[in-house]
């Protein structure tokens, strides 16, 4: 069964608790984004349906096509190149929960390198991969094969590794350079309820901080001052479908992707959150933000709607 048969038969419920749960419709909301508009037009017949991205140095988006076990390159003006694929694992190996290969998380570091979390059921290629600029796609380190990848965060202190695992209910940490990884927090907070755990996850305010798809919620994980982790809080709830996040650079104030309802919410310091975006600007089951000065990127990969997976941007009103 493809990833995008298992998510639409998950988000029937959701999208119909999300009908009721969510506060308030993107038109009615005084409006933090501004136009938006779709950067690319993806190809879905081809599996391009972005799972997450991040922004490159030169200002193009790589976008990792979970499906199709590709890494995309977008530039400014929408042209799509893909710049690796992953291989194929070993014949009868099964990845948890979605079945098929699934390319997750991706970050960028300053010198252009890109990490990936890619989950096949298969030890031989389960784990975090990097790709240097010019060079090919190689795993910096293994995990286990029943292990769902699905976010990826980088410490731009520490340079680690974070990957939030949604069958295991686990955050993972990976040196940048390589080597074993370490469960660096478990919990209840971050385990599945009947389909995905831990999601999203990003590093900021001396915290990890990660979604749980199953639960609606977001989670804050202190980072200790010997990089253990603190106990986890609840720092917002009711965000059905919640996928990916992105901090804008207001406190702690998140830009999050509610996959399941084809929308963006707002979620302040109380953990409140208002809808600022939605189907009519163009979101299509978005998975992914990323956010640099005052522009917003969404990746949405049409995983409910088997439509039109696309790459959208919006301008951050206030952080000129």
């Amino acid at each position: 069964m493809r990833i995008s048969t298992l998510i639409q038969a998950s988000a029937v419920a959701l999208a119909a608790v999300a009908a009721g749960a969510l506060t308030a419709p993107a038109q009615a909301a005084t409006l933090p984004l501004a136009s938006p508009r779709i950067v690319a037009h993806l190809d879905l017949a081809q599996g391009r349906q972005p799972e997450n991205l991040t922004l490159l140095p030169n200002g193009d988006v790589a976008v990792t096509f979970a499906t199709s076990r590709q890494i995309g390159r977008i530039d400014r003006h929408g042209a799509v190149r893909v710049i690796a694929t992953l291989p194929v694992p070993a014949a009868g190996a099964t990845t948890p929960v979605v079945e098929a290969p699934f390319l997750g998380g991706i970050v960028c570091d300053d010198s252009g390198a890109l990490y990936f979390a890619y989950s096949t059921g298969d030890a031989d290629l389960t784990g975090i991969w990097k790709l240097a600029p010019g060079g090919t796609p190689r795993r910096i380190a293994a995990l286990p094969a029943d292990a769902l990848l699905n976010g990826l965060a980088r410490d731009e202190r520490t340079g680690y590794l974070y990957a939030a695992d949604s069958a295991l209910g686990t955050v993972w940490r990976v040196p940048a350079t390589g080597g074993t990884a370490v469960r660096w927090a478990t919990g209840t907070e971050l385990r599945p309820n009947g389909f995905m755990g831990a999601n999203g996850i990003k590093v900021h305010d001396r915290a990890v901080w990660v979604s749980n798809v199953d639960n609606g919620t977001l989670l804050r994980i202190p980072l200790r001052a010997d990089g253990t982790a603190g106990p986890t809080r609840t720092a917002a709830t009711g965000l059905t479908g919640i996928d990916d996040f992105a901090f804008t650079g207001r406190g702690n104030q998140v830009l999050a992707a509610l996959y399941a309802a084809n929308q963006v919410a707002l979620i302040a310091d109380n953990g409140t959150h208002t809808i600022v975006l939605d189907q009519a600007d163009g979101l299509q089951s978005p998975t992914s933000v990323a956010i640099r000065g005052d522009r917003v990127w969404i990746s949405d990969a049409a995983y409910l709607t088997q439509q039109d997976p696309n790459l959208l941007t919006a301008r951050l009103l206030g952080n000129d």
